[in-house]
């Protein structure tokens, strides 16, 4: 096992006009589990071929424990990857399969299967060593990659996107499943992907990249509690934060035509910016339903029931409010047995302390959630 550091890595393609990632500066510890996150082309899988030798870096440097690995071809780096197809080799059996990188490292055949016969343990597929990948299901032949990845005892596992091929079902099961045994296995572990809720659930920490730009690293609970800026705060959470462009006043900022209060150090960093808007966001859950005129109001165009949850999608109904700095209708959470009508107004406020603020100049946060 081993940490991992990413010192201001780079990489540009040639022909590109900016770097495909961007000065990534990023520790992992011995053990941890870390995933990179962030949408379609945002540079984590290439930051992670990167950490594999399979993308040559531009610039800066990438270690693993001691060792700076920037310029080592793959085989040198310790390292074991686990990728989206699974890439098994149809001809071979799932034990076949599972040893076949020890082979060629030139382990003894009693060696490989003591290894193989461990892995399988490990992952429920001893009644499958003698099988080939095609009489397996799509979970197992994704349980047949990470034994793969298991036997060689690598410092390090890299995922790429391993559950994307699964149903939503097995999927759920398999995350679980993955994160259960790097919990055991003790292995430093780099997973990819673009879903935030499989990222939220599995990682220690979670790293949010966005057009090659880490954006933000920390635990799940403090990214969706304390987001950096705007593009996190829209990114993680299902569903998403309500962000909403408003007018500001002097004691805060008016939404849908009725006054939010803003914290104090929220104002003042927003006054010396000299900006008349700001964006505030809001977690569907921050909202409670009030009588009219105790909050702003929403006009109800969708109503989501999911038997323990119920959410209300829907606009402002009236005011001045502007919606370039959100996605989608406001998303509200609302009482499971007695949701509201489609079409119906409703009123809301926002519970205090649970409003975050953003620099409609910078994206960046300007207020601090207290939890």
């Amino acid at each position: 096992m081993a940490a991992i550091t990413y010192d201001q890595a780079t990489l540009v393609y040639p022909g590109a006009t900016r770097p495909s990632v961007d000065a990534l500066d990023l520790s992992i510890t011995d053990g941890e589990f870390l995933v990179l996150v962030g949408p379609s082309g945002c540079g984590k899988s290439t930051s992670l071929r990167m950490l594999a030798g399979l993308e040559e870096v531009t610039s800066g440097a990438i270690r693993i424990g001691d060792r700076d690995v920037t310029n080592l071809p793959p085989k040198e780096r310790d390292i074991a990857m686990v990728f989206q197809n699974y890439a098994l080799y149809p001809h071979m059996t799932v034990g076949e399969n599972m040893g076949f990188a020890l082979k060629i490292a030139g382990v003894s055949k009693e060696e490989r299967a003591v290894r193989v016969r461990e892995a399988a343990r490990l992952l429920d597929l001893e009644e499958y060593l003698e099988r080939k990948p095609k009489a397996l299901s799509g979970g197992q032949r994704q349980r047949v990659a990470m034994g793969r990845a298991i036997v060689r005892q690598p410092q390090v596992f890299l995922m790429d996107e391993p559950l994307s091929n699964l149903d939503a079902k097995l999927r759920v099961q398999t995350r679980t499943e993955i994160a259960a045994l790097q919990r055991r296995l003790g292995t430093t572990t780099v997973y990819v992907t673009h879903d935030q809720v499989e990222a939220m659930t599995m990682g220690d920490r979670v790293a949010v990249l966005k057009e090659g730009v880490l954006q933000q690293v920390d635990t799940p609970r403090n990214l969706y509690d304390r987001p950096a800026n705007k593009f996190v705060a829209g990114f993680i959470g299902s569903p998403a934060m309500n962000l909403v462009s408003v007018p500001l006043t002097e004691g805060g900022a008016v939404l849908g035509g009725h006054p939010v209060p803003l914290p104090r150090s929220a104002v003042a960093a927003l006054a010396q910016e000299g900006g008349r808007t700001a964006t505030v966001g809001f977690r569907p859950e921050s909202v409670e339903f009030v009588g009219a005129g105790e909050g702003f109001p929403v006009e109800v165009l969708v109503v989501e029931e999911l038997g323990s949850d119920a959410f209300a999608y829907g606009q402002l109904h009236g005011g001045t409010a502007s919606s370039d700095a959100r996605r989608g209708p406001l998303v509200l959470r609302a009482d499971a047995r007695k949701p509201p009508s489609k079409g119906e107004v409703v009123h809301v406020a926002i519970r205090p302390g649970e409003v975050h603020v953003f620099s409609s100049v910078t994206g960046r946060r300007v207020s601090q959630v207290e939890r």
